[in-house]
């Protein structure tokens, strides 16, 4: 068969893998920054290791072109590690190695997937005294240096639980119990087995930028820069933010919900209710907590940023709530109405605009505006059109009385920027929002804040943009690099950092997005991303309980009913 492998033309012999077509065609590049991590093929993603003719068909004695292969019409395209795919095929390969390397020098040690803090993964161990973060990064040199095959097999779902449970993986087999096919792959070696929802590079040798950094109670993996794929990545220390993941594992402990198979038996007992009313009950408490802060400080301004869906508008207008308790007046302010007009946006290099872009704020008229309002001057607020992309007047002033506390709600709030020289320090206080997701998949597999947000973000568009699934998925890309340029690198300027998540949402989101999700077809250039949601929600149960979320959750601002927007 006459493959088309990014432009480079070759015929595929019978058994021949891509990784074998790829070394006769000199494309496997040694370096990171070019070497071939996975293919996809019709809008599927695989492995290296997938042989597109078979000498053999089942059923007659002549070769058989795959499935994929023949819907692609032989055309092939790479993904390496700068395509966010490609990195995701990374990060499970990094992930097999390290749970493997971990296996055989403490057996009986606990290792879960945390959370990930910039470029790096953090991963707790427990239930050993000699753990050596050296030692670990000893052992992963020679896994990547042996170069092992890694060969995905198919087993039933019964003899995954079983092998599971025999290997002390109990919170795997807990979590296969909820899995309605009756088969499961699974990746193993040396008596270790385990699986990551999704391709994995050909071998352990793929593995070949990284760095292991010992942390209290574990290690950090650190992968390689985005900007350049044969370095490892800066990681820069985030107490921050890393405070807060910890505090959403306490969150998850007192709940008694860690992971989907946890949560999947509350919704089945019908606990899930009493999940979601004391997980609203800790957002408020920490509302509360927050405006104690603001008002100690003597605040005049908070200034609240987070990435997308993040629920900075409930988070904004709760936080109001909670300090008019204090007896304040709130005042929220949208940086998006200090938008320039969209005319004015010039595009990027690529020729497309970048609405993420800092330089889309007219800064110094909100630095203006901000600095005369603490300094108690009358300021006409704009409001900017969308339909139109233009700023507008209606001449909306404001002027601030010894009560008032701005709340300005914006991507940017944090960015030191927006703000003019000689403001108070005390005067601004900086909320960063985020869902910093403490429910895993299992004790080796996180759900990324990223996914959570994706969800949220697919279910509001449809539901109040009048925008299809398609098109989020399409644009989300974009949006990440945008957040990691211009949001994440201040999130630990924040004096606050809230944990918008809830343990329960991905129960109730599953309701709105499960049916859109799977009606989209392999021709779809967006098919497998909403492959890769539907994997994660297939093992989660839907959960029939919007009447039990109270109108003011930050779940209401994406599934609807938010008192805040009506």
């Amino acid at each position: 068969m006459r493959l088309n492998i990014d432009g480079f033309l070759t015929t595929a012999t019978p058994d021949q893998t891509l990784r074998d077509i790829l070394a006769t065609l000199n494309m496997d590049n040694k370096e990171l920054s070019q070497r071939p991590l996975a293919a996809k093929i019709a809008g599927e993603v695989f492995n290296l290791n997938y042989i597109p003719v078979r000498s053999k068909d089942s059923r007659a004695d002549r070769p058989s072109i795959r499935r994929a292969m023949a819907a692609s019409g032989g055309n092939v395209h790479l993904l390496r590690y700068a395509d966010p795919t490609g990195k995701d095929v990374y990060t499970r390969t990094a992930q097999f190695v390290l749970f493997l390397a971990i296996h055989r020098l403490w057996p009986k040690a606990k290792a879960v997937m945390t959370c990930s803090l910039g470029p790096a993964l953090y991963i707790r161990v427990e239930g050993v005294e000699d753990f050596c973060a050296d030692k670990l990064k000893e052992q992963v040199t020679q896994l990547v240096a042996s170069d092992i095959p890694l060969v995905r097999n198919r087993i039933t779902t019964q003899d995954a639980i079983q092998r599971f449970e025999q290997l002390g993986e109990t919170d795997k087999a807990n979590l296969l119990k909820w899995r309605r096919q009756d088969f499961f792959d699974v990746y193993s070696y040396d008596g270790f087995m385990d699986y990551y929802y999704g391709e994995l590079a050909p071998s352990t040798g793929y593995l070949s930028v990284w760095e292991i950094l010992p942390c209290e109670g574990g290690f950090f993996f650190v992968f390689p820069d985005d900007q350049n794929p044969d370095q490892v990545a800066q990681f820069c220390d985030m107490p921050k933010i890393f405070s807060v993941f910890n505090e959403g594992d306490r969150w998850g402990e007192l709940m008694e919900c860690r992971t989907v198979a946890d949560l999947n038996n509350l919704t089945a007992s019908g606990k899930i209710r009493e999940l979601i009313r004391v997980n609203e009950a800790l957002h408020e408490k920490r509302f509360s907590q927050i405006a104690d802060e603001v008002c100690k400080r003597g605040a005049r301004a908070v200034l609240l940023s987070g990435p997308s869906s993040s629920g900075k508008t409930t988070s904004a207008n709760r936080l109001a709530t909670q300090l008019r308790v204090h007896g304040k007046k709130p005042v929220l302010m949208g940086l998006d109405d200090y938008y320039i007009d969209r005319d004015q946006i010039l595009p990027g290099p690529d020729g497309k605009m970048d609405f993420e872009h800092i330089n889309t704020i007219d800064t110094e008229l909100f630095g203006q505006h901000l600095k005369a309002l603490l300094d108690g001057e009358s300021v006409e607020i704009p409001r900017f059109n969308f339909i139109s992309g233009k700023r507008e007047w209606h001449g909306h002033k404001m002027r601030m009385d010894e009560n008032t506390v701005i709340i300005v709600e914006g991507l940017h709030a944090l960015n030191p920027v927006l703000l003019q020289d000689g403001l108070p320090a005390d005067a601004i206080f900086r909320l960063y929002v985020s869902p910093l997701v403490p429910l895993n998949l299992d004790d080796h597999n996180r759900i990324p804040t990223s996914y959570l947000r994706l969800l949220r973000r697919i279910v509001r568009d449809i539901k109040t943009r009048g925008s299809s699934a398609q098109r989020t998925l399409d644009m989300w890309d974009s949006v990440r690099r945008g957040e990691k340029k211009w949001i994440f690198p201040y999130q630990e300027n924040a004096d606050v950092v809230l944990n918008s998540s809830t343990l329960y949402e991905l129960a109730v989101l599953k309701k709105h997005i499960y049916p859109i999700l799977t009606a989209i077809e392999p021709e779809d250039p967006c098919y497998e991303q909403a492959r890769a949601i539907v994997k994660i929600l297939n093992f989660v149960v839907q959960a029939d309980v919007d009447d039990e979320i109270p109108p003011t959750s930050i779940v209401r601002e994406f599934i609807g009913g938010n008192s805040f927007y009506k």
